[in-house]
């Protein structure tokens, strides 16, 4: 019985050691790791001077193309994150402040995204490498129910965010595989849809006071941050359109952009627009808010 017990008290010993050194490892590695995604460029990056930033979910990472802002003058860049929520957009402006960026004009999509105050765990995930180094992280955190473990465990969070920041995202940081996240300044083009549009529906979303939103725009008031806050387009054949004029007897002040593009055949789904529609939407964009610095 002593025998087995020592065995016991070893192997936890030696499970601990292990769980501390992949710990270690797994944090070195995306510690030197910058371009995999835009969460990771953003942690690594610091002093940078933006014209206008773009912030919000895949609505906002597939529509609005900066290329078109620095053309006329303005740089931009599309932090834009598709399946994240508003949550995480306020994170990442709070990484931004932190990281001395110095933002003129911050355009974030707030539409289907204040339908829930619930976060993104595909996207929480991204921040976690970066949780014992980063107060603003950590704060940000602090209350949700596994912060503790998370904080505490040895590589508990690299276990339970396995799927997105496990040993293959770990190996691929490692050799720096890149990915196409920061190409185009941030924007992610979508192809046409060939088929036929299938209608989104919208009935059981209805607009609410949004946490995350709230956090962005005490920030932006704070720093002197000219916030423009924009719905995106839906295609025509969306059910339950009248969302949309719900949103602004919540805030008001969401500039409407839903029926900016409209055809068809400017989406590839029609909760997402192609390539084509992105360029015809910042171009609408662009030319609400901004006029031409330099000829394009």
């Amino acid at each position: 019985m002593k025998s087995f017990f020592k065995f016991i008290v070893k192997a936890l010993f030696l499970l601990i050691v292990t769980m501390v050194v992949l710990d270690i490892v797994y944090t070195v590695v995306y510690e030197q790791t910058n371009d995999r995604n835009k969460i990771s460029y953003l942690y690594h990056s610091k002093d940078k001077n933006y014209d206008v930033v773009f912030l919000g979910s895949s609505r906002m990472n597939n529509h609005l193309v900066p290329k078109i802002f620095n053309d006329n003058g303005y740089k931009t860049f599309n932090f834009g994150v598709t399946r994240s929520r508003l949550e995480e957009s306020a994170l990442m402006l709070k990484l931004m402040v932190e990281r001395n960026y110095k933002i003129k004009n911050l355009i974030l999509q707030v539409d289907l995204n204040i339908n829930t105050n619930d976060h993104s765990e595909a996207i929480r995930s991204l921040f976690m490498p970066y949780l014992h180094q980063s107060k603003i992280i950590r704060n940000h955190y602090k209350t949700i129910p596994e912060y503790n473990k998370l904080l505490y465990l040895p590589f508990y969070r690299y276990l339970h965010y396995d799927a997105r920041i496990g040993f293959r995202e770990m190996y691929y940081s490692l050799v720096h595989k890149k990915t196409n996240a920061l190409e185009n300044g941030g924007f992610n083009p979508l192809k046409s849809n060939p088929g036929k549009m299938i209608p989104a529906d919208l009935s059981k979303y209805y607009p609410k006071r949004n946490i995350g939103y709230e956090e962005i725009k005490a920030i932006c008031k704070k720093n002197n941050i000219n916030l423009i806050a924009i719905t995106t387009p839906m295609c025509m054949s969306t059910i339950n359109r009248d969302y949309f004029n719900h949103i602004q007897s919540v805030y008001p002040e969401i500039r409407r952009f839903e029926n900016a593009v409209t055809a068809d055949a400017y989406f590839s789904t029609c909760g997402h627009m192609n390539k084509a529609g992105a360029i015809e939407f910042t171009k609408v964009v662009f030319n609400a808010f901004f006029k031409p610095k330099t000829k394009p």
